[in-house]
């Protein structure tokens, strides 16, 4: 069986073709468009303009995979496309493609949840092997998954495969957005979580004294929610005070923004830890890229004795993989009249 495909939620135009049989997949192509060159003086995503390129973008890429794949249209078995969460305008684009395609060709189209399709990416081994067939890494159960991104900071337990219980989230903002945030307020490039991560890699390295002080949000709550915006607004607070900043104290509150996230994003999973019997951890999401953090969980696995997957480089962002996966293992059932939705969950 052969699956296209396609991701739109957010400014990531991405295709991927995916032979399945016999519980085994094979890569056949796998594309990713970044916008993110269109969208950096606005310092962030602005929708409509990630509309407009994922119209322009998708029927090329198409035409692309197809080609550099050597495969015939009429060879796709089935669609997977993202309906959900993400950017409702761009979401709609790659809605409205696969379903116009699924006409065309009499195939079923299957809407895929963005944030499930990032469990399956810690799952995949080897992304860029497109000559032999490979198994989805192994899970044991029960397991819990940290999905972290810029539009989301949730704890997913999972008893089986494809059975999920949401056991705490973020109620402001996400850990990507708080990394963008004062990333911008630093005067620092978008996108800001690999600059922010940049800089303060170089101060741990440099030995920078540790001036500034910055707090842990929620550290010692009794339940798994996760808070950003009062971190956020208290490295606001942190700059109107300073005049003339200089670089060192740049990379230093940059050094302790990414301390407090990491810290708090550990001491949750340790909690869940103790309360939970767990078998298996994964962490998924674009926030995984962060070296620090994913640091972090690699050690936290190693105290704990619990297996840990994470996604491979080119996985932890948006992609069409991901969603590609979990469209074939679901079953084709009539989704015909599935919609675009923004806060989709699980």
């Amino acid at each position: 069986m052969i699956t296209l495909g396609i991701e739109t939620s957010c400014d990531e135009t991405a295709l991927c073709l995916l032979e399945y049989k016999d519980d085994k997949y094979k890569v056949l192509g796998n594309i990713v468009h970044s916008q993110i060159d269109l969208h950096r003086e606005f310092g962030g995503v602005f929708p409509m303009l990630a509309k407009r390129e994922h119209i322009k973008n998708l029927p090329i890429l198409y035409e692309k995979i197809l080609k550099d794949s050597n495969i015939d249209e009429n060879d796709i078995d089935r669609i997977a496309v993202t309906n959900g969460p993400g950017l409702e305008p761009a979401l709609w684009t790659g809605i409205l493609f696969a379903k116009e395609l699924s006409k065309k060709l009499d195939i079923p189209v299957i809407p895929v949840n963005h944030m499930e399709g990032h469990i399956f990416a810690s799952l995949i081994s080897k992304p860029d092997d497109k000559k032999e067939f490979q198994k989805l890494r192994d899970i044991e159960f029960p397991a819990i998954a940290l999905l972290i991104s810029g539009g989301h900071t949730e704890i997913v337990k999972m008893e089986q495969k494809e059975k999920y219980e949401i056991l705490g989230s973020t109620v402001d903002d996400a850990v990507g957005e708080a990394f963008d945030k004062v990333a911008r307020m630093l005067n620092l490039p978008y996108p800001g979580g690999p600059e922010i991560s940049k800089i303060a890699e170089k101060a741990r390295k440099d030995n920078l004294e540790n001036k500034i002080k910055l707090p842990r949000p929620m550290l010692h709550s009794k339940d798994l929610t996760f808070s950003f915006s009062g971190l956020k607004t208290a490295v606001l607070y942190t700059l109107k005070k300073i005049e003339n900043i200089s670089q060192d104290q740049i990379s230093d509150i940059a050094r302790e923004f990414e301390d407090s996230v990491t810290e708090v994003l550990i001491h949750k999973m340790k909690k869940v830890l103790d309360e939970n019997e767990v078998k298996t951890l994964i962490i998924g999401g674009g926030v995984i890229a962060n070296a620090h953090i994913r640091k972090a969980f690699e050690k936290l696995s190693s105290d704990n004795s619990i297996p840990l997957y994470l996604p491979e480089s080119g996985l932890t962002g948006d992609n069409a993989l991901m969603i590609a996966l979990v469209g074939t293992i679901k079953p084709s059932n009539d989704y015909e009249g599935f919609r675009a939705e923004g806060n989709l969950s699980f």
